[in-house]
C-alpha cells in the first residue's frame, strides 16, 4: 500500500498560477475601470490646485511656523524622533488589526484559499506591494508635513538627517502595519512594550550625548533597524495566518468599502464598532430601580473598554493641547495647538459611550419610543457632557499648573475660551451623530467654471463635524475679544443642534410643544 503526498509547487510555478487566477478575476469585473480612476484623480487635482499649490507657495515665500535652525536640533532630535516612531509603530499595529495589508476581495481570497497553494505564495506578493505603497505614502506625507511646518529641509545640515529619519519612520510604519495583522494580540502587546522601552533608552542616550552631538544619527538609524527586525518575522508568519479570520476581515472591508463609495461613511465606520459586552445587570440597583443618568452612561461606556480607553487618553491630551494654545500669547504655533486640541476633544467625545447612538435612534424612531421627550435629552446627554468637560478640564488643569502663573489677564479669558471650545465640540459631535443617510440633493451637480464641485459637498458632509470644529476655531481666533469668541462658539453650537434635530425630523412647529409636554 502506497501513500502519495501532495507535492508543493515551485516558486515560479506558484507565481504563475497566482497571476493566472488574478488575471481571470480581473476579467470578471474586479479590475478598476477608467471612470473609477477618473473621479479620485479629479478630486486630487482639485485638492492640488485649490489647496496644495497655494499652501506650498505661501510656505516658500514666508518663514516656517516652527524653526529648527535656531535651537540645538541634535540635542532634541532623539526624544522627538523616538516619540514619533513610537506613535507611528503603535498606529500601524492598530490599523493592521482593523484593516491590514492582506485584506483583499472576498471572492478572490476564496478562490486562492480553495487551491493547494500556501498562503505565503498568494499573500506574499500582495503584502510586499502594499507595504511599498504604504511606506512611500508615509514618506511623502511626513516629508510634506516637515517642509510645510518647519525649516528642516531648508539647510543641508538638517535635510540629510531629516530625510534619513523620515525614511526610517516610513519603514517602521509599513512593517508595523503587517505585524499588527498577522501576529497574535500577545505579540502585538510585546512589540508595543519593547518599542516603548527602546524609545526611552535611545532618547536618554541621545540627550545625554556631549553637547547633543551625533544625537540625530541614532534617531535616524534606530527606526530603520526596528523595521529590519520586525519585518522578516511578519513575513514568516504568512504561512500560519488564520485564513478564516482573514476571510471575515475581507468581507467586512468589502462591505465597508461599498458603504463608503455610496456615500454612507458613518455606516462603514459602524461596522468597526466593538460590540458591547459585560455588566449585564449593572444598570439596575438591588431594589430593581434604574441607576442615575450619569451612572447609566458610565456603565455603557465600560461595556466597550477599548473605546473608553481611547476616550480617556484623547480627552486629557486634547484638553492639554487646547489649553496650551488658548493660553499662549497668540500666533501661528498657539493657533495650531488650539485647533489640534479641539479636534482631539472632538474625537474623544465620540468614544465616551454609545449614548449618542441611543439618542439618535430614539429621536428617529418616534413611533416606536413615543412622541413625548420626557427625560430623553438628560438621560442621553448627561454622561457625554460631563465626561468630555471633566476630561478636557483635567488636561487643561495640568497645563495651567505647569505654566502657572499665566500671562496677565489671560487666566479668565483662557477658562472662557476653553469652555467655549468644549461647547463648540459638543455641538459638532451632536451634528455628526444625528447623521442619517446621504441626502439626495448632495448628488446634484454643482456647475462652476472649474467643473462640477458636487464631490466636495459630499466630502464636507462626510466630515461635517471636523469641518465645523476647524471652522469654528478659525472664526474664534479671528474675533479679537474672548467674550465675542465665546458667544460665537455658543451660536455655532446652537446652530449645530438645530441642524442635528432637523436631520432627525424633529425641527418643526411641534417641537416646543413636545418639550413643554415632556
Amino acid at each position: 500500500m502506497t501513500t502519495t503526498r501532495p507535492v508543493a509547487p515551485s516558486a515560479s510555478e506558484a507565481r504563475a498560477r497566482v497571476q493566472a487566477v488574478t488575471q481571470r478575476y480581473a476579467r470578471r469585473g474586479g479590475r478598476t475601470t477608467v471612470r473609477g480612476r477618473a473621479y479620485p484623480a479629479y478630486l486630487l487635482a482639485l485638492f492640488t490646485v485649490f489647496y496644495l499649490v497655494p499652501v506650498v507657495h505661501a510656505r516658500s515665500t514666508s518663514p516656517a511656523p516652527f524653526s529648527v535652525s535656531s535651537v540645538n536640533v541634535s540635542a532634541g532630535a532623539a526624544p522627538l524622533v523616538c516619540a514619533l516612531a513610537v506613535a507611528v509603530c503603535w498606529g500601524g499595529q492598530l490599523a493592521g488589526r482593523f484593516w491590514g495589508p492582506l485584506v483583499v476581495q472576498p471572492f478572490l481570497l476564496h478562490v486562492l484559499m480553495s487551491t493547494d497553494l500556501s498562503p505565503a505564495h498568494y499573500l506574499g506578493t500582495i503584502a510586499r506591494r502594499r507595504l511599498a505603497y504604504a511606506g512611500t505614502a508615509t514618506l511623502l506625507a511626513v516629508c510634506s508635513a516637515a517642509y510645510l511646518a518647519t525649516d528642516l529641509f531648508d539647510h543641508v545640515g538638517t535635510a540629510l538627517p531629516g530625510l534619513a529619519v523620515t525614511a526610517g519612520i516610513s519603514a517602521v510604519a509599513a512593517a508595523a502595519w503587517l505585524w499588527g495583522q498577522v501576529r497574535a494580540v500577545r505579540d502585538n502587546f510585546l512589540l508595543a512594550g519593547a518599542v516603548g522601552v527602546l524609545a526611552l533608552v535611545v532618547a536618554a542616550v541621545g540627550g545625554a550625548a556631549p553637547d547633543g552631538r551625533y544625537g540625530h544619527w541614532p534617531a535616524a538609524l534606530v527606526p530603520a533597524l526596528l523595521a529590519a527586525v520586525i519585518g522578516p518575522p511578519a513575513f514568516r508568519a504568512l504561512p500560519s495566518i488564520d485564513l478564516a479570520r482573514l476571510a471575515r476581515e475581507s468581507a467586512r472591508a468589502s462591505q465597508a468599502r461599498t458603504y463608503a463609495w455610496t456615500g454612507t461613511l458613518h455606516h462603514a465606520l459602524d461596522l468597526y464598532r466593538p460590540e458591547p459586552r459585560g455588566f449585564p445587570s449593572a444598570l439596575i440597583r438591588a431594589d430593581g430601580s434604574l441607576r442615575g443618568y450619569l451612572a447609566q452612561g458610565a456603565v455603557r461606556a465600560l461595556r466597550t473598554p477599548g473605546r473608553a480607553a481611547a476616550a480617556v487618553t484623547l480627552l486629557p491630551v486634547g484638553g492639554a493641547a487646547l489649553t496650551h494654545g488658548v493660553a499662549g500669547s497668540g500666533g501661528g504655533p498657539e493657533w495650531w495647538w488650539w485647533a489640534a486640541g479641539s479636534v482631539g476633544v472632538y474625537l474623544g467625545s465620540g468614544w465616551v459611550g454609545e449614548t449618542w447612538r441611543g439618542l439618535r435612534d430614539e429621536l428617529t424612531m418616534a413611533p416606536l419610543f413615543g412622541e413625548r421627550w420626557g427625560g430623553l435629552p438628560a438621560r442621553a446627554l448627561v454622561w457625554p457632557v460631563v465626561a468630555v468637560t471633566a476630561g478636557t478640564f483635567l488636561g487643561g488643569a495640568l497645563v495651567a499648573l505647569f505654566r502657572w502663573p499665566l500671562p496677565d489677564g489671560r487666566a479668565g479669558s483662557t477658562v472662557l475660551l476653553v469652555a467655549a471650545s468644549v461647547v463648540l465640540v459638543l455641538g459638532a459631535r451632536f451634528l455628526r451623530e444625528m447623521k442619517l443617510h446621504l441626502p439626495l440633493e448632495l448628488l446634484l451637480p454643482v456647475i462652476t467654471p472649474f467643473g462640477d464641485l458636487s464631490g466636495l459637498r459630499v466630502v464636507a458632509w462626510q466630515f461635517d463635524g471636523i469641518v465645523v470644529v476647524l471652522t469654528g476655531v478659525a472664526l474664534m481666533i479671528a474675533v479679537p475679544s474672548a467674550t465675542g469668541s465665546a458667544v460665537l462658539a455658543v451660536c455655532l453650537a446652537a446652530g449645530c443642534v438645530a441642524a442635528g434635530l432637523r436631520r432627525t425630523g424633529w425641527a418643526h412647529r411641534g417641537l416646543l410643544a413636545r418639550l413643554r409636554r415632556g
